[in-house]
């Protein structure tokens, strides 16, 4: 795009980050500016085997502590970073502001934290969103992600009961709160014997990921992989 452009969109316009606000310098290059996505802090090595989170170095067994004690029905899941600082602005920017170019280079970036399970799965299924929340929100952002992964995307789940934000619950409630909340589609029930990634913007306790994980094993999918923007960082992690 050339210079000149975007000189005269930054003045006559003075659009800004959607992330921190600043005024953005090559707003032509996207909504997000180039100091934001740098500030992203990536999840590192090494990393639990399941849910991705991270553990000390010198842990015997690649499982955190939670891995250990209550396994997780997705069999693996990874994230860019924790969900703080510039990576939850920008998964806010997409979520809740609209800001869906966002969703490409987010998508990038979760490539790039999950290389070994997208490669490994066949095909993407969103996390879907109920009917009514979709409409209010015009669009679902996991479908969005998930677009941009390079898999062939199928909209395998439906979720039949409209349930109470999982950010307004404690930690133990929200499996309960998600239990049964999710059905195979028709188009799901063509994925038995394959290896699904499921994927969504933010993982917390990961109550979502295994509802909607154990309906697509009770429909015969072969193996169930998740793969998130963000992650809630658990405490003393």
């Amino acid at each position: 795009m050339p210079e000149w452009l975007d000189a005269l969109v930054a003045v006559l316009l003075a659009p800004t980050c959607a992330a921190c606000g600043q005024l953005l310098l090559h707003p032509t290059r996207g909504c997000i500016c180039p100091f934001c996505w740098a500030s992203i802090v990536r999840l590192t090595v090494p990393l639990c085997d399941g849910c991705g989170d991270s553990i000390p170095p010198d842990t015997p067994v690649r499982l955190c502590p939670h891995c250990i004690r209550a396994p997780t029905v997705v069999t693996r899941a990874r994230a860019i970073g924790s969900y703080a600082g510039s990576l939850r602005d920008v998964v806010h920017a997409l979520k809740y502001d609209g800001r869906r170019s966002v969703a490409a280079p987010l998508a990038a970036l979760m490539r790039e934290a999950a290389p070994e399970i997208v490669g490994a799965c066949e095909v993407t299924v969103p996390v879907p969103l109920h009917p009514a929340r979709r409409r209010e929100r015009g669009f679902n952002q996991a479908a969005d992600l998930a677009w941009h992964l390079g898999l062939p995307l199928v909209h395998a789940l439906r979720r039949i009961r409209r349930t109470t934000t999982q950010t307004a619950l404690p930690a133990p409630e929200r499996h309960a709160n998600v239990a049964g909340a999710f059905t195979v589609t028709r188009r799901g029930r063509h994925l038995r014997g394959r290896a699904v990634l499921l994927v969504d913007d933010v993982r917390t306790t990961g109550a979502t990921l295994d509802a909607c994980a154990e309906a697509l094993l009770n429909a015969g999918v072969r193996e169930v992989c998740a793969v998130t923007a963000a992650r809630v960082a658990t405490p003393g992690s």
